[in-house]
């Protein structure tokens, strides 16, 4: 009898006959909207093995109400909606789609720095409506990219590949990272500086840590006040790592000048949240990664881990290793 497993996002038609072919496959047919949470505890009952995404809460009680629950394979890198320590005391395994984003991620994180300093998203706002009557020697100026400073907060694999677009620019690059990378240094070029250090001296600074309880509102009050009024933060990493109201504060006060924002605390934001009423924030809706081949490559690489875990084999993204190993 072949598993059952649960698809919690309509996805491309040859994603789901591949997985069709080993699991019997029950799928939340919307794109845009995320599954209720009842209907998810209540698929999961009679689920073998799950397909998620970041939007699903995956925590103890939805866990306990899944009794034959062996695999999840969530479609992301980040797993913070995943109670990571359940699931393994649950002996159900872990897996997520890492490394495949990492080129898509890096271009628009460069793509937001360079919306930012150049006030694009204005620009394109005031010709389209009609305010564009001549040409003025300060109209929408903006910030130069090349030969500016760049800090980067957490040089891993999508850090690495920002500090590579910089390069193109004649960029400085000051990283701060819990491991210092000399290989990186020296092919790249990069300098590593204290966190304070960084985020004292850029021009633009790149949020791309992990979300831990240590980077939890690392950026606040007091990051900040140590940035230069001309700083422009970039955050394509985790939206917890910000503190929104702190950042809000420091925008209306002339703290620092703008703000490029991928990801939010809650998703996806509202549209009455303060710092989309400020014209020098630029928001997008978490698409970091959404590039069509890239997000397929993620589809497919769910599926192979979730089949390769059903069959107790154990997927190199698996981020609970003990539980398929023993």
């Amino acid at each position: 009898m072949k598993p059952r497993v649960y698809v919690t996002r309509k996805l491309p038609d040859d994603v789901i006959e591949r997985l069709a072919q080993t699991c019997h496959v029950r799928m939340w047919e919307s794109e845009e909207e995320a599954v209720p949470r009842d209907v998810f505890i209540e698929e999961l009952k009679a689920a073998d093995g799950a397909l998620t995404m970041l939007t699903e809460q995956i925590d103890r009680s939805v866990l306990e109400a899944a009794p034959n629950l062996r695999v999840i394979s969530q479609m992301a890198v980040g797993y913070n909606n995943i109670d990571l320590a359940t699931a393994t005391a649950r002996k159900v395994a872990v897996v997520n789609t890492p490394g495949v984003l990492t080129e898509t991620t890096a271009d628009l994180t460069f793509a937001l720095l360079m919306a930012v300093a150049r006030r694009i998203p204005e620009a394109e706002r005031f010709v389209k409506e009609g305010k564009w009557k001549t040409w003025a020697p300060l109209l929408l100026t903006g910030a130069d990219v090349h030969g500016a400073t760049l800090g980067i907060l957490g040089l891993g694999r999508i850090g690495e590949a920002v500090a590579k677009r910089a390069r193109g620019f004649d960029m400085t690059v000051h990283y701060y990272s819990r491991t210092r990378k000399p290989d990186v240094e020296e092919k790249l070029g990069v300098q590593y500086r204290s966190f304070d250090e960084v985020i004292a001296t850029s021009d633009f600074l790149c949020v791309l840590m992990p979300y831990t309880k240590e980077t939890y509102q690392l950026i606040g009050r007091e990051a900040f006040a140590k940035m230069k009024p001309s700083c422009r933060l970039i955050n394509t990493g985790r939206g917890e790592i910000v503190d929104e109201e702190a950042l809000y504060d420091a925008l209306v006060q002339g703290e620092i000048a703008g703000a490029g924002l991928d990801v939010f605390t809650e998703e996806p934001i509202s549209t009455d949240h303060p710092l989309l009423q400020l014209p020098q924030v630029v928001a997008l809706p978490h698409i970091g990664s959404a590039s069509v081949a890239t997000r397929m490559t993620m589809a497919h690489m769910a599926v192979d881990h979730l089949v390769a875990a059903l069959q107790g084999k154990a997927p190199k993204a698996q981020l609970n290793p003990e539980v398929l190993t023993s």
